[in-house]
């Protein structure tokens, strides 16, 4: 997918696919009928990580400038061609997310909680800029293998090209969020009730 190379003007990154694999996707989204790419730097990549809840602790300094943008824009792209085949439901090649799963370096680690209690997390190695994405990797390989494909969903609306995971106990969501293609729908409809009623 294509995208403009602007900078959003808005740096909240959008977190409405409900999906470390499917939100990686929704950096690249369409805004006032413009594609932008929110993935503008290494930067944007670590602060996207952590707003997923995937803290990196990792001196970018260390890589080389762009390399974990270009990083992330690749994988970001190869879990999209992977979504979008299985969603299709056509035969794919997990061969370029199999690349970056095997740079993977991971280790369990039994953590204590601040209530007493014990919690295994899985601890990644950062050398690379693939061993800093590898959860993502790891997460939409999760997805393509699990996942209920019948509610991995892409927007309802013509205009949106954003996915997301539907959990609702109903299963009937069509937007990536009410507050905004859901709502221009509805305003979308009155108009029309009201231009056919006149």
């Amino acid at each position: 997918m294509s995208a403009h190379e602007d900078t959003p003007t808005d740096n909240a990154f959008l977190t409405v696919g409900d999906h470390p694999a499917l939100d990686i996707l929704n950096t690249v989204a369409r805004l006032d009928g413009q594609m932008m790419d929110f993935l503008q730097s290494d930067q944007d990549v670590l602060r996207w990580l952590k707003g997923i809840g995937l803290p990196v602790e990792f001196d970018i300094v260390k890589l080389h400038p762009r390399s974990l943008l270009q990083a992330a824009r690749t994988l970001r792209e190869t879990i999209r061609a992977l979504v979008e085949g299985r969603k299709a439901g056509k035969r794919i090649d997990p061969s370029e997310l199999n690349a970056f799963l095997r740079d993977a370096r991971s280790h369990l680690e039994l953590v204590t909680k601040n209530d007493g209690s014990l919690q295994v997390q899985r601890k990644w190695k950062h050398r690379s800029a693939e061993e800093m994405l590898a959860p993502v990797a790891e997460s939409a390989a999760d997805l393509l293998a699990d996942g209920d494909f019948e509610l991995i969903r892409r927007c309802e609306s013509e205009e949106c090209v954003l996915w997301f995971y539907d959990r609702t106990k109903s299963h009937h969501r069509r937007w990536c969020s009410m507050a905004t293609c859901g709502n221009r729908h509805k305003v979308a409809q009155y108009r029309m009730r009201q231009q056919n009623g006149s």
